[in-house]
């Protein structure tokens, strides 16, 4: 049906909300063969803005995710465009009337996905940038038995008061478009989309990243050419999609669930997996200083931090070849270790 990915029927599903989102669809790709035993599954969940596609360069032979050795899940995060979306789903439930869809609603879903298609009962790593680590805290808190390892970079296992005020500001630029209509429009708001670019631009990189100008490693001859690029690339996405799954990661919470009652502390405590967390030096709403609080109150951690000045985007997957080098030897470390403990 669709040339590199699947969809996973899902029907009509009760969300935290207590909305309900109909005829729900997981898209997901796989890559690599499940084996006999089943133990072979890696889970990378999508980012902002990302898609199953968004991974790929570090996925290969020669590379810490082999799909020689793994059976690897990309499933595509709701309000991305693919999975179940303001763009993609019918009326009344589409556009404007999307219904609030939780990481923790993400991480039910793919839990079905991985049980009900695939027969899996424990996943060997799950991890991810961004909001794929915050699914992948989600994980190892909801499910602490079915995951062994995970592998979070530059995300959190909460959004951060301060992470959900940048998030405000970038909402704000998109929103104040008067094409927007409270989400009812009927011609994209393309100066909101613009601004929300140009804004985000500012804070997905560090100002070492800016003073030492190296924009002009990724092919820009200047700042504004840059900030351009960013422009070009919001405008491809629907307004809705790109509030709907920010409204996910502003609500990002491990403790935010009946079983732990917002007993933040309490869900770290009881993450089993063994873990790498991953922040950058220099990234500028994921600190590594909220990263180290998570990891002094998981029981299995590790705090390694990317030495980068690429802020946030050095955890962007080729974004820096240094930085993705970086995070792949902790991937490979993580699947090694798994492999000689068995």
């Amino acid at each position: 049906m669709h040339s590199d990915y699947s969809l996973y029927n899902l029907g009509d599903i009760v969300l935290q909300s207590g909305q309900t989102l109909p005829n729900a669809q997981l898209a997901y790709a796989t890559l690599g063969t499940l084996s006999s035993r089943k133990d072979n599954a890696v889970l990378l969940p999508t980012y902002y803005t990302g898609t199953h596609r968004s991974y790929l360069s570090m996925i290969g032979s020669g590379h810490a995710l082999d799909p020689d050795r793994h059976f690897i899940i990309i499933p595509n995060m709701f309000g991305n465009g693919v999975s179940s979306s303001p763009s993609n789903t019918l009326d009344p439930s589409g556009g404007g009337n999307f219904p609030q869809v939780t990481l923790h609603d993400n991480v039910r879903c793919q839990h079905r996905l991985i049980t009900e298609q695939f027969g899996i009962k424990t996943l060997a790593l799950v991890a991810g940038w961004s909001m794929g680590a915050q699914q992948a805290f989600h994980w190892a808190a909801l499910y602490p038995d079915q995951v062994r390892n995970i592998l979070p970079w530059c995300g959190s296992a909460k959004t951060s008061i301060h992470n959900g005020v940048f998030l405000e500001g970038v909402k704000a630029a998109l929103t104040t478009d008067a094409t927007w209509q409270g989400g009812f429009y009927t011609h994209p708001p393309r100066q909101g989309l613009k601004a929300f670019g140009r804004v985000y631009a500012g804070w997905a990189y560090s100002q070492t990243f800016f003073r030492e100008r190296l924009y002009t490693r990724l092919g820009f001859d200047s700042v504004e050419a840059l900030l351009t690029d960013w422009e070009r690339d919001h405008l491809a996405w629907d307004a809705n999609d790109l509030l709907a799954m920010l409204w996910s990661w502003q609500h990002a919470d491990i403790s935010a669930n009946e079983h732990y009652q917002g007993d933040f502390q309490a869900a770290l405590q009881n993450i089993k997996a063994r873990a790498i967390v991953m922040p950058a030096a220099t990234d500028l709403y994921f600190p590594p200083e909220d990263s180290a609080f998570e990891v002094e109150h998981m029981p299995n951690a590790e705090l390694r931090v990317i030495p980068s000045v690429w802020g946030h985007c050095a955890g962007g997957p080729g974004r820096n070849p240094a930085d993705t080098e970086f995070i792949e030897m902790a991937i490979a470390q993580r699947l090694n270790d798994e492999t000689t403990s068995e």
